[in-house]
């Protein structure tokens, strides 16, 4: 952006040059500016694709206009300006997401750090110093040698339980030992069997008989979409029925729809929804939160897939399979 204001500037001997970019349809801070404003700017819209992006500002020396052909040359560099104007946004928007996903990393990070230091650490500390009591007491105190090493084993089948809720949270084991459809009905049961309710939650799966390898930021985001609208649905839809559906061809097409009392328009948008969004979008994929009136709400996810081999069509039959909780 500077070089062009500094360019048009040089060129066209003008007084004063910026590009501002548009916020809600006003003018915002210029993003690069040259030269003193003044009275009779002319304002050149940047468009990209039919929406205006910014403008182009520009003021002629005291007692000088523009000529006709200064004014098309402007108009001819505005258009350019804003096709820079939007890969300027689209880097901005990159780097936010880069950011967005470096604090993730580094929180999850920060939480496994805490667990192990917090948790693990002392735990198996405190088991290190009572095998060397027992053993020293073997001989002398076999009582209490043997109520030592009891202790041991029910503080080592803590510890592994410890283990596992850590490893479940990085990744479900499911998804690696029996696939993503099976995980799936793992999560939809495990979110809605603790909750006390008036009524039945009818959950039914729609999936292939059996789907092509996937990537594993996939597998990963499209569980963990459907484990936050589930939970969802249990927690607060007032529903009695709801249905996932998975579908796959060079995308994998993910979908959470429920019968119940769906979003009101005042709605808070939450840390779960925005978490759907992000974890399609950090992998070039679209998640969209539909709540019709009366109609409950609708979590429609879209993963693009790496270059893999797909199943044949008639792999792709859906299965249906209901587990009521």
């Amino acid at each position: 952006m500077p070089t062009i204001v500094e360019t048009i500037a040089t060129a066209l001997k003008l007084t004063y040059v910026a590009i501002s970019s548009a916020e809600n349809g006003q003018l915002a801070s210029p993003l690069a500016v040259t030269g003193t404003p003044g009275p009779d700017l002319l304002r050149l819209p940047l468009v990209y694709q039919r929406e205006t992006l910014g403008h182009l500002l520009v003021r002629p020396r005291p007692g000088e206009t523009l000529t006709e052909a200064d004014r098309r040359l402007l108009a001819d560099v505005a258009r350019h300006a804003g096709v820079a104007m939007q890969t300027l946004r689209q880097a901005h928007a990159l780097q936010q997401a880069r950011e967005r996903l470096v604090l993730s990393r580094e929180e999850e990070r920060r939480r496994l750090r805490r667990d192990l230091h917090d948790g693990l650490g002392p735990t198996l500390s405190a088991l290190t110093l009572k095998a060397g009591s027992a053993r020293v007491l073997f001989r002398r105190e076999p009582d209490t040698a043997e109520a030592l090493m009891r202790e041991v084993e029910a503080d080592i089948k803590a510890t592994v339980a410890e283990i596992r809720r850590l490893v479940y949270a990085l990744r479900p084991p499911v998804l690696d030992e029996q696939g993503l459809v099976m995980a799936i009905r793992v999560c939809a049961e495990q979110c809605a069997l603790p909750l006390v309710r008036s009524h039945a939650l009818r959950i039914r799966v729609e999936a292939p008989e059996s789907l092509p390898a996937l990537p594993a930021a996939v597998e990963l985001a499209a569980y963990r979409i459907v484990q936050e609208a589930v939970s969802n649905v249990a927690r607060h839809a007032q529903a009695r029925n709801c249905t996932i559906r998975l579908l796959i061809s060079d995308r994998l097409q993910v979908e959470i729809s429920d019968d119940g009392a769906g979003l009101s328009a005042d709605h808070p948008v939450g840390v779960g929804l925005v978490s759907m969004r992000e974890r399609a979008e950090e992998l070039g994929g679209r998640c969209m939160i539909e709540s019709p009136p009366s109609k409950g709400v609708r979590v429609w996810a879209s993963l693009p897939l790496s270059s893999m081999h797909m199943p044949d069509a008639d792999t792709c039959s859906p299965h249906l399979e209901e587990h009521v909780l």
